[in-house]
């Protein structure tokens, strides 16, 4: 039963998309920052392309690793989907550049930490640029 003077479910109004949710998405996830900068998020896109940016390059001076599928390993799998978070980032550096990181460097696990927390962070990103142009974010 419901109590008066309190909105059902039905009755609360419904956030309003600003834009289209899933292009947001797709382009937070290509370039870091893109998705914010599509919603008119400036401060936000600049900052957010700074920090992934510059994690990446902390993560590639320390020749960590650039995660790609291992056969038989399975966790590779994930770690190259968080990696693969970076978007086009991972695909330059992947394709283009051909980096792999330097496993017998000094700097190898921690560089390999800030290459995964860089496309992890990304992932985050995606989320954030979604909920933002489908209006459940200001």
């Amino acid at each position: 039963m419901a109590e008066p003077g309190i909105p059902q479910a039905a009755e609360l109004p419904q956030p309003a998309a600003v834009a289209n949710p899933l292009l947001a998405a797709f382009l937070a996830w290509l370039v870091p920052g893109a998705g914010h900068l599509m919603l008119r998020r400036a401060a936000r896109a600049g900052l957010f392309f700074v920090v992934v940016l510059v994690s990446l390059a902390i993560g590639c001076s320390l020749h960590g690793n650039l995660y790609t599928p291992v056969a038989g390993q399975p966790l590779t799998y994930l770690a190259t989907l968080g990696c693969m978070g970076l978007g086009l980032p991972y695909f330059i550096l992947r394709y283009l550049v051909g980096y792999h990181g330097d496993v017998v460097s000094a700097g190898f696990e921690y560089g390999t930490a800030f290459v995964l927390t860089a496309g992890l962070m990304n992932l985050l990103l995606v989320l954030d640029a979604w909920d933002i142009a489908s209006g459940k974010k200001d």
